[in-house]
């Protein structure tokens, strides 16, 4: 099992009222809800690792080396020296360092790599594996994994973690038309204005559809460009033909690195906390005893 993290501690804060506080009045919403998610999911589905992927860079400069708005309009504080600060609510960003303390406490693997995204942590860890991977993410972008052979699915929350999306390929076809691998060209065809990726003016989500259904991919429709006896309008030609710089740069960006050079870590699911003692420092400071002692519960069993 795959955490999405900063996705779902996003969700955790907008789902867990900011009334929940710490005994010094510091807002522990996302935390809470984060850990609860957390035992639900172990709960649920059992499983026998778990990773909680990180955002070392939520943006990484390679990707804005190639299409310079990527996430621009997420942008808080731009840092030359390192990753740019990215736009969160304010009483979301002091829980961050706390989430990571409570992770790493309880002896959950947490797993980031400097100069890319959470995103591109799973699609390595996905590759690598040898067994069935579920991916547990708010970010219809990782859908591109999905992969029955390898028996990869993305489960997406659609209210808490209590009821998920089960994302396999019939699922896409069903919803797109596409699979795991055909959803990057799909995503950059159609663009992304959350991510700042332009897209093909003209080209929405049911045109993209329709042309890699009768062309194949992102390259056949691109050769249908070029092709004047291919059945694509003159203005989808037009469009496509004036996109060229992009569409041969937005596969690099969209698709998930494959490639990340991961630190050696456990990914085992813990039976027990990793530093008992720290576990209950942290929970009485930060007032999560009893979401603490629920996730606690659940992986002793």
């Amino acid at each position: 099992m795959l955490l999405d993290t900063a996705s779902l501690y996003f969700r955790a804060y907008f789902g867990v009222p900011d009334s929940v506080r710490a005994p010094d009045g510091t807002p522990v919403n996302a935390v809470r809800g984060l850990l609860d998610f957390i035992a639900r999911l172990v709960q649920d589905h059992h499983p026998d690792d778990l990773v909680a992927c990180w955002d070392d860079d939520w943006r990484p400069q390679w990707r804005v080396d190639l299409i310079p708005s990527y996430k621009a309009h997420r942008v808080a504080v731009e840092r030359p020296e390192g990753p740019d600060e990215e736009e969160t609510p304010d009483t979301l960003a002091p829980q961050v360092p706390i989430i990571e303390a409570v992770l790493d406490a309880l002896g959950i693997a947490r797993v980031g790599v400097a100069g890319y995204e959470a995103d591109d942590v799973i699609g390595t860890l996905t590759g690598r594996a040898s067994g069935p991977v579920d991916v547990i993410t708010g970010d219809r972008d990782l859908y591109q994994l999905v992969d029955d052979a390898r028996q990869v699915r993305v489960l997406y929350p659609l209210k808490g973690v209590g009821s998920l999306q089960v994302t396999d390929e019939a699922w896409l076809r069903e919803k797109y038309g596409v699979d795991g691998p055909g959803y990057v060209d799909l995503a950059l065809l159609r663009g992304d204005p959350s991510d700042g990726l332009p897209g093909v003016p003209g080209i929405g989500e049911k045109t993209a559809a329709k042309l890699l259904d009768a062309y194949g991919d992102l390259a056949g429709i691109m050769a249908a460009v070029d092709d004047p006896r291919s059945g694509l309008t003159p203005s989808q030609r037009k469009r496509l033909d004036e996109a060229r710089a992009y569409v041969a740069v937005a596969p690099k960006v969209v698709r998930v690195a494959g490639d990340v050079p991961l630190p050696d870590f456990d990914p085992a699911l813990p039976s027990e906390p990793l530093d008992p003692e720290l576990v209950e420092a942290l929970a009485a400071r930060w007032g999560l005893n009893n979401a603490m002692h629920r996730l606690l519960t659940t992986l002793g069993k």
